[in-house]
């Protein structure tokens, strides 16, 4: 009696992950499983493809190997990304398993996309906007301070002809928001509001529009009073990105402008230890960025602001808390950055900075934006756009 003959082992191991991978594909079809995009995104976001490409050429050659050099990838960590991508449950934070469970966890689901220096769960931004009635209640400002700078900024020379070709767009959707070193008799930050545009994040960006004209960058620098506006509209403070979405909306349809860049300023509530960096011996006010990630065009958004971070802590080290990405349950989800590729919205210190850290911010913001931009638009010229 002949035996018959056993398949060969080698073709054993592939069919069996064939049947694997349908069984998965089945499984995921019958439970409507469903793949969070952000999850995938941040796993892979992470990746540099030339360590990903480094990674496979030293698996087929391993003369291109070294020991002492660190895996990119391990079993722990192919495990850990498998989890994230098929639950969305990221096992090291334990907000993806308590999140829904504990009252004010939710708070914290922002998203560090770039952690800065002491940037943790810790440290995460909120926002908290005051009632329209409190912010109609006027605080007296530190005028002596303010004459100093007004002073000062008369003799920082801006162009007599500034560009004609308008391409960046400066506002202040919580025009508000102030600084307690500038404001008489305010200690807490709650207190750190001002209809005073000397006093308030409207200071900011009118010194960021004149360095930027300065730098030959055609500026359109809206400066409305979101306060008074929300109050003759009847509305709510939360209502102000809907207000200051309308009066970008408004900028874009002129036809003088060639609207790209929009740079929505803010100010941080944190405290003086976490928004102040010293520089070559001198204090900074530190930023930040938020990305809204509730439209489709986000992740070009993400680019951006990413670049910046970059480029800001090459040139002024721990100057950056990093890049933050956040949903509508931490905050408005969108923060009018659908108009274009290249909106940001930057936090710029917190309650205690005062104005000479503010300023060497500001200028160390533009300066950095500046070389950014004109690469930029070298890049367009080069591909045929510009």
């Amino acid at each position: 009696m002949n035996k018959q003959k056993e398949p060969p082992k080698f073709l054993f191991y592939p069919i069996l992950g064939i049947v694997i991978i349908y069984l998965i594909i089945i499984i995921m079809l019958i439970t409507n499983l469903k793949v969070n995009s952000s999850a995938v995104q941040n796993t892979i976001g992470n990746l540099s493809s030339n360590d990903v490409f480094a990674h496979f050429l030293r698996a087929e050659n391993h003369y291109f190997y070294q020991k002492g050099e660190e895996e990119l990838f391990t079993l722990s960590d192919t495990s850990r990304i498998a989890i994230q991508i098929a639950t969305n449950v990221k096992p090291t934070d334990a907000r993806t398993f308590l999140g829904s469970e504990l009252p004010g966890l939710r708070l914290y689901d922002t998203e560090i996309v770039v952690a800065g220096e002491g940037t943790d769960l810790t440290t995460l931004p909120h926002e908290s906007a005051p009632p329209t009635e409190v912010l109609l209640q006027e605080r007296k400002v530190a005028e002596e301070i303010l004459k100093e700078r007004e002073d000062h900024s008369n003799n920082e020379v801006v162009q007599e002809n500034p560009p004609k070709n308008k391409t960046v767009y400066i506002y202040q959707t919580h025009s508000w928001e102030s600084f307690l070193p500038l404001l008489k008799d305010a200690d807490i930050p709650d207190e750190a509001t001002s209809n005073d545009e000397r006093a308030n994040v409207i200071g900011l960006g009118q010194r960021m529009s004149e360095n930027l004209i300065n730098k030959g960058i055609g500026v359109v620098h809206d400066t409305t009073n979101m306060t008074q506006t929300l109050h003759e509209k009847g509305l709510r403070s939360t209502k102000a990105y809907a207000v200051s979405g309308d009066i970008v909306q408004e900028a874009v349809s002129n036809q003088k402008n060639d609207l790209n860049y929009f740079i929505d300023i803010h100010r941080d509530s944190a405290r003086r230890s976490i928004t102040t960096k010293k520089i070559n011996g001198r204090d900074y006010a530190r930023l930040y960025f938020v990305v809204g990630k509730e439209h489709k065009n986000y992740l070009e958004n993400l680019e951006t602001a990413k670049e910046l971070h970059k480029e800001l802590e090459k040139k002024y080290p721990g100057i950056s808390r990093g890049v933050f990405l956040k949903s509508k349950s931490e905050g408005n989800g969108v923060y009018n950055q659908d108009i274009s590729d290249k909106a940001m919205l930057v936090e710029i210190g917190g309650v205690d900075n005062n104005l000479n850290e503010l300023d060497r911010t500001v200028d160390a913001f533009t300066d950095v934006f500046a070389d950014y931009y004109w690469k930029s638009n070298e890049v367009k010229e080069v591909n045929g756009n510009g």
